[in-house]
C-alpha cells in the first residue's frame, strides 16, 4: 500500500501548471490533541509538488524528489477534507520550486502553506 492509498488521496487534477490532491481527515491523519498532524499537511504538500513535477518531467527514467519543503501551519482543523493546490514558481532543468496551499473543503480554512523544491533522480 502507498501513502496515496493509505490516506485516501485522490489525485483531482494533475498538469505541468497546476496539481489539485484531495484528502478526507480521519484519525489516521490526527495527532493525540485531534487536530490534523503538522506531518501530514507537510506529506499532502510533497506529494501534490511532487505529482506536477513528475508531469514537468514527462520521462518514466526519472523522478521529481523533494530535497527541501518549508511549511506554515496557519490554522488547525480536525474534520472535513483537506485541499491541496499546487502550482509552480520556477521549473529548472535541475530543480523545479512549487507552492502548495492546503484548504478545509467544506469551510475553506486556509490550513497551511508551503515551499518544496524538488530535484529529478534517474529511477
Amino acid at each position: 500500500m502507498n501513502t496515496l492509498e493509505f490516506f485516501g488521496i485522490t489525485t483531482e487534477l494533475a498538469t505541468a501548471n497546476e496539481v489539485v490532491l484531495t484528502m478526507p481527515i480521519t484519525d489516521k491523519t490526527k495527532q493525540p490533541y485531534g487536530m490534523v498532524h503538522g506531518g501530514v499537511n507537510a506529506m499532502l504538500a510533497e506529494t501534490a509538488a511532487s505529482i506536477g513535477g513528475n508531469t514537468v518531467l514527462g520521462d518514466a527514467h526519472r523522478a521529481a524528489v523533494g530535497v527541501d519543503l518549508e511549511i506554515h501551519h496557519l490554522n488547525a482543523v480536525s474534520t472535513g477534507n483537506l485541499k491541496a493546490v499546487a502550482k509552480p514558481i520556477h521549473i529548472g532543468h535541475r530543480l523545479q520550486t512549487w507552492q502548495v496551499n492546503i484548504y478545509e473543503t467544506t469551510t475553506e480554512t486556509h490550513v497551511a502553506v508551503s515551499i518544496v523544491t524538488l530535484t529529478s533522480r534517474t529511477i
